[in-house]
């Protein structure tokens, strides 16, 4: 009779979702992505700024990426800070002076730089292939 060993399977948590690959991999998964799909060859650039920001957030552990259509209909991308549980943060309590809690709205970005756009007269940086 053969005995199978069950070996428990243990959760990531959210902060730690994610890991080096190194110039060498990343270069080929992008290549190998933009060879299988050229219709969606384009990579976003986000800001140091409103990551920090999302991040900053009372219980944040990471941040999730939505692929949208900003008001003009053009492609975007929204991101998100959650939580341990994966929830996104809706709201972030606010503390006063006088120790009154009130909440305000979670932060969530939005306005990439999008493919072939520029910012401060520089073009985008193109995905790097091999």
């Amino acid at each position: 009779m053969k005995t199978i060993t069950q070996i428990p399977v243990t959760q990531t948590s959210v902060s730690q979702i994610g890991e080096h690959v190194g110039i060498e991999l990343a270069t080929k998964m992008v290549k190998d992505f933009f060879d299988a799909y050229p219709e969606h060859a384009e990579g976003y650039t986000i800001g140091r700024s409103i990551i920090d920001k999302i991040l900053a957030q009372p219980g944040c552990e990471g941040i999730t990426i939505y692929p949208a259509l900003d008001e003009n209909g053009k492609k975007t991308l929204v991101y998100a800070g959650i939580d341990a549980q994966k929830e996104v943060i809706t709201q972030v309590p606010i503390v006063a002076t006088n120790g009154d809690i009130r909440f305000e709205e979670g932060t969530v970005g939005d306005r990439v730089m999008n493919p072939g756009g520029y910012w401060d007269d520089k073009p985008a940086q193109p995905a790097p292939t091999k």
